[in-house]
């Protein structure tokens, strides 16, 4: 673990083991992390806080840049090790060690210009609203992305002057531990420390009285945890959790287009992406002729070890998380949808799950209102865009939805009706650089991205001040 800018052993009596799922051979142990590591990393975080809140925010920027400059030098071992742990395509795991050191930079530059205002009560009277650290920031985690999300929280809740307390995945913490030492190297010691471990160090540390925001991206289960917790405690809570999020393909479009924009929001990542496309909902009128594209996109996925550079498809994390895709998908079988393509566990090692398409999906089946996180287009057709709309509303998530539509009016419906914090019209994933998000409903609640997680990591204190009379 990281403490006071250096590693120390953890108290924990506990090992794991991570492996590669590709081989499923192992790649190491780690501590299993305890509650005495983690009141060792507040502690340390406690004490570096205020030294740390008051620099000034243009040299706190330049610590974000020096990072950034570290993250770029070391990128391809960043990059192996998040394929070897997790098994996303090298070329994937660069894109994200890039979009990580880019995020920091990002917050670099707009962390001084954290903006104020002043409110004039009198003519002798003025009001200041200043934005000021919250303290200590828990962030925790996930591992299908760890660099780029580890990197925006944690260079925001920097940035802003708070000291952070960092538990990345239990099944990416070589990553972790290199990131993490990375950043440290640029820090003050305590700013940032670091508690490997499983959820009973992520339990420990959301539940500590000395954190006062915990910023949590995984899994809705651990998100409510986080939430019970801090009821108790006070902390806030930043959090973006599971989602079933839906595409619709609407008539008009071509079919082809919209049959790889599907297989990009269902495959990419082996569909271990937060916004994956989990509910496909298409047009009666184009139905047919998609499914038939989609089954033909599925197919030409090569899957395979992430480090070949020629693998367009990679493993699932571990075999556990296949057992769940595997089990959506035969209990869809088994209720009566039709499998086009893939279904199936592959013989040999590794967590290897084929590109899947499913057809006829209703919504009694699970593979259409539980997260599946797997290379799985589930379908369903839709008789009309109203239908397909009001089908796609059905969720107790609200992270994101896509929707491929010729027709501005459907568009414009889409996007107000669909109860959830992005809605993307006609691609499924991109962005412009610095946008926010805000998931709802079980996904969570605030914003994660972009300028307003500064606003998140900071409360605005307000102060009046009059002259003696």
């Amino acid at each position: 673990m990281l403490t006071d800018g250096e590693w120390t052993a953890s108290a924990s009596e506990r090992d794991r083991t991570v492996a590669d799922p590709a081989t499923g051979e192992p790649l190491g142990d780690f501590p299993a992390g305890c509650a005495e590591d983690v009141e060792r990393a507040v502690d340390s975080a406690r004490r570096a806080q205020a030294g740390w809140a008051r620099t000034a925010p243009a040299e706190r920027a330049a610590c974000l840049h020096r990072i950034a400059g570290r993250i770029e030098a070391r990128a391809n071992e960043l990059a192996e090790l998040v394929t070897r742990e997790m098994g996303k395509p090298i070329g994937d795991s660069r894109g994200g060690v890039a979009a990580g050191a880019g995020t920091l930079r990002q917050y670099a530059e707009l962390g001084p210009l954290h903006r104020g205002r002043s409110l004039q009560g009198g003519w002798d009277a003025t009001d200041l609203m200043v934005y000021e650290p919250r303290g200590v920031v828990a962030v925790i985690t996930p591992w299908n992305d760890p660099v780029a999300i580890a990197c925006g929280l944690v260079g925001a809740a920097l940035v802003t002057g708070n000291a952070v307390v960092h538990k990345p995945s239990e099944r990416t913490p070589h990553t972790g531990a290199l990131l993490a030492g990375l950043m440290a190297e640029e820090l003050p010691p305590g700013v940032l420390t670091m508690v490997p471990g499983d959820r009973h160090a992520g339990e420990a540390l959301a539940a500590h009285p000395g954190i006062d925001l915990v910023a949590h991206v995984g899994s809705t289960a651990a998100g409510r945890a986080i939430a019970a917790v801090a009821a108790r405690t006070g902390a806030k809570t930043l959090l973006e959790n599971g989602g079933k999020d839906p595409l619709i393909v609407d008539a008009g479009v071509d079919v082809k287009w919209a049959a790889g924009q599907a297989a990009t929001g269902c495959f990419a990542g082996a569909g271990q992406i937060c916004t994956s496309a989990e509910r496909v909902y298409v047009h009666r009128d184009v139905a047919e002729e998609f499914l038939a594209a989609l089954v033909q996109r599925a197919e030409e996925l090569r899957m395979g070890p992430g480090l070949n550079e020629e693998t367009t498809l990679g493993p699932l994390v571990d075999r556990a998380q296949r057992d769940v895709v595997d089990r959506h998908v035969r209990g869809a079988i088994e209720a009566g949808a039709r499998l086009l393509t893939g279904g199936y566990v592959p013989e040999g090692p590794g967590a290897f799950y084929p590109p899947t398409v499913l057809a006829d999906c209703t919504e009694n089946m699970e593979i259409m209102w539980e997260e599946t996180f797997g290379p799985v287009a589930a379908v369903r057709v839709a008789g009309s865009f109203d239908e397909a709309l009001e089908l796609a509303r059905e969720s107790r998530y609200g992270l994101a939805a896509t929707v491929l539509t010729p027709s501005m009016g459907n568009a414009q419906r889409a996007w107000r009706e669909l109860p959830v914090g992005t809605v993307k019209i006609n691609a499924v994933f991109g962005g412009a650089p610095g946008g926010a998000a805000q998931p709802l409903r079980g996904s969570g609640h605030g914003f994660g991205y972009g300028p307003e997680l500064l606003d998140e990591m900071t409360h605005t204190k307000v102060v009046h001040l009059s002259p003696l009379p």
